[in-house]
Order: C-alpha cells, then sequence, then structure tokens
C-alpha cells in the first residue's frame, strides 16, 4: 500500500508543472450533472486534478495522524430518573467534544435505515432521472448537487449531496423524488421531536431555563444533506469531506456502519466509530457563539447562503466558548459507498440585517467575562470571509475581545 501511494503523489508532484485548465475541467465536470458518482459508473481509475489534495492524504490504517484508539462520548437518553446526569454528561461533551452520539433517542432503528436507503436509492437512481435535480440554485427547498464550493474551494470533495429544507416551510410532496419523499417526511417529524429534546438539555447544560434556547429560534429551522460518497479509486489523494465546522447551532447525523469520519481533538483527528442505531451530535458554531434578536426572523434563503458560501456563525460565541464547534472531515475509501444523513437546526427568518451578535448575557459576569465583541452582520461576513476557519483555525478570532486590544 506505501509502494502505491508514493507512486500515486509522485504521479502528482510530476504533473504540477504541466498545462493545466482548472475551470474549464470543473465546468466540464458540473455541465455532466452525474456527480463524482458518474465518474466512478464510468471506470474512472485515477481521480481528476481538481479533487487532489496538498499535501495528500495519509489514510494509512496504523498511521497516528489519522487513527487514535479514543472513542468520542456516548449518552444513554433513555435514563430519565437520572435527568442530571444525563445534563451532566451533554455538558462535558459539548464543552470538551464538540461531538458526541446518543443512544436510546427515541428514534426507530428501522426509520434511520429507511432513510439511509432513501439517499442510497436517490444518489444510485438512473442518471437521467437524478440529473433533473441538479442544480446551484441554492434557494430551491430541494436539489442535488456535487461539491457546494466545486469552484470556489482548494479541492473538491468526493462526494455528492442532496439538499431539503424540511422545516419552517418544507418543499411539496410532489417536488420531492418519489424514491425518499415519503421517508424524508417521517424522518424530520422524528427530528424536529429529537432536537427540541437536544434543546432543553443543551440549554440546562448551561445553566439556563430549560426553555432558554428554543425561546431564541433555536428550534425554528431544519433542513438535511444527504451524502453519498462513492468508492474512491485513490483515497490517499483527496476527502470524502474536507475538514469544516458546521453552520446553524447544531447537527443530527446519522451514518452507514463503514465509517469515515472524524474530528479533530486535541490536534490529533479522532474517528467517530459507528454504532448502530446510534446518532451522532455536534455542535454548530451558532451554538458557540450567542446572538441577541432585533428582529425575530431570518431569511431561509440568505441563512443558506451562509452555509454554501462558508460564511459560517458560530455556536461557540453565543456560548462564550463554553461549547465548542470543533473541525470534522470525512476520508474516503475504496469499497463501497459511504452513506450519511446529516440535520442542520439553524434559524429561517426575516430581518437578518438587523440582528446583532454577542454571548448570552446569562453566560457573561465578572468571573466570566465576554469572550466575543457585538458585532452585526455585515461586519461579521467581512471579518470571517478575511479568516481561514475551513483550515482548522478558529473563524472568530476577529471577534474576540482580546483582538481589541493593544
Amino acid at each position: 500500500m506505501q509502494t502505491t501511494m508514493s507512486n500515486n503523489i509522485q504521479e502528482v508532484n510530476a504533473s504540477i508543472g504541466s498545462d493545466y485548465d482548472r475551470q474549464t475541467e470543473l465546468k466540464a465536470f458540473d455541465d455532466s450533472k452525474s456527480g463524482v458518482k458518474g465518474l466512478v459508473d464510468a471506470g474512472l481509475l485515477k481521480i481528476p486534478r481538481f479533487f487532489i489534495h496538498d499535501p495528500p492524504i495519509i489514510n494509512e490504517p496504523n498511521s497516528s495522524t489519522t487513527r487514535t484508539p479514543i472513542d468520542i462520548p456516548v449518552i444513554d437518553l433513555k435514563r430519565t430518573n437520572v435527568r442530571a446526569e444525563i445534563v451532566e454528561n451533554v455538558a462535558h461533551a459539548s464543552e470538551n467534544w464538540g461531538f458526541f452520539q446518543i443512544i436510546n433517542h427515541g428514534i426507530p432503528k428501522t426509520v434511520l435505515d429507511e432513510m439511509i436507503d432513501g439517499v442510497r436509492g436517490f444518489h444510485e437512481m438512473e442518471t437521467k432521472e437524478k440529473i433533473k435535480y441538479y442544480s446551484r440554485d441554492y434557494q430551491k427547498l430541494f436539489f442535488y448537487v456535487s461539491n457546494f464550493h466545486l469552484f470556489t474551494g482548494d479541492a473538491a470533495s468526493w462526494n455528492d449531496s442532496f439538499l431539503s429544507v424540511l422545516a419552517p416551510k418544507p418543499p411539496q410532496s410532489e417536488k420531492l423524488p418519489p424514491i425518499c419523499s415519503d421517508i424524508l417526511t417521517e424522518y424530520s417529524n422524528h427530528i424536529m421531536k429529537l432536537g427540541f429534546t437536544l434543546l432543553e438539555l443543551f440549554s440546562e447544560a448551561l445553566g439556563l431555563e430549560p426553555d432558554h434556547l428554543e425561546g431564541m429560534g433555536c428550534g425554528q429551522g431544519l433542513f438535511l444533506l444527504g451524502h453519498y460518497y462513492p468508492p474512491c479509486p485513490q483515497p490517499e489523494l483527496t476527502l470524502g469531506t474536507n475538514s469544516h465546522t458546521d453552520a446553524g447551532f447544531f447537527t443530527i447525523l446519522v451514518q452507514d456502519l463503514l465509517g469515515g469520519l472524524q474530528i479533530l481533538h486535541q490536534n490529533d483527528w479522532v474517528d467517530v466509530s459507528p454504532l448502530p442505531g446510534a446518532l451522532v451530535i455536534n455542535i454548530g458554531d451558532l451554538l458557540q457563539a450567542s446572538l441577541c434578536y432585533h428582529e425575530t426572523h431570518l431569511s431561509y434563503a440568505f441563512v443558506l447562503l451562509f452555509k454554501l458560501t462558508r460564511i459560517f456563525f458560530h455556536t461557540q460565541l453565543i456560548t462564550n466558548d463554553k461549547f465548542k464547534s470543533v473541525h470534522h472531515r470525512v476520508l474516503a475509501q475504496k469499497g463501497r459507498p459511504r452513506i450519511s444523513v446529516a440535520s442542520f437546526f439553524r434559524p429561517f427568518h426575516e430581518g437578518i440585517e438587523s440582528i446583532i451578535y454577542r454571548p448570552i448575557k446569562e453566560l457573561v459576569s465578572e468571573e466570566n467575562p465576554g469572550v466575543y465583541r457585538d458585532t452585526n452582520l455585515k461586519e461579521y461576513v467581512t471579518l470571517r470571509s478575511k479568516a481561514v476557519g475551513m483550515n482548522g483555525s478558529s473563524a472568530l478570532a476577529p471577534f474576540k475581545v482580546e483582538s481589541m486590544e493593544v
């Protein structure tokens, strides 16, 4: 395996000086509308150059840089007679990991399996049927695309995705693909219920009243991404999903048993080992930071724009750095396709321009002063675009109080 990887890397290095029209290749790939799966179906043996990362990704099973023999926390939600213990576990996981898995969460395993099958079914449809949904119009309530940042990112990732808005205004059933429309509706009902339970636990974990985060509108918007990661002929050269943090308040993820999800914990990549029937929860950028509404609504289209143009609001900010939004990625792999379904809790309202962002006042005191200063949307977008948040550093650095000190 090491020899094969070295040969691949040498081939890439040898081609760096050759003529290469990246934009033409990107456009041809996008115009095909068949995504990464289309490349695999065509029998591709070497990945296109725009998928190649620099430096290459080392996916050796025994590599300490990609495999760490520790597990993220697992929290059992069924132990309702010891809620204080559950809240304590949620607080510990949110403060120290930013990720945890939950079991006995109330969603039947059959529903989770059907959702995975629905995503698989969509991406494995006949190409002529699937491409009807392909679009880069991110205001649509349902669309399929390969790589949201295809034309703006440094390197593409080895996956295709569909996006479906689920709340507050889901698409009409006839606008959804028949192969997954029923399960999308059923799954969203379960996820919304679970989401409100988690908001209560997060609120209590912060020392607030159970309805505090819900009262801030943290559960008013929901959209889902159905990811499909085809087998990759050269997984050492690319990633299934690039390193990033999630926009929004928090994310609920169901993944198949193939594995590949990793989080950055104490400067090391840690595997999130799949557990049958479990859900992965991670803190989003909005929950790390706090916000204060001058209006009661955020625009759906604008919030989607934040996600799809790498403009991330931080949950870490509103909790005054108490909760952590951490970087995570998905490895590309050979073998069989990987499926995951990510549900993002985000506000979808009007009046986004009038919002001031600041740490939640109840979390600020003389002993625990505010880490972040007030900022408005325009300033946030301007300064955030200059940050390196997608590469491991914090996009919140320009908004820290210490950044104002001389």
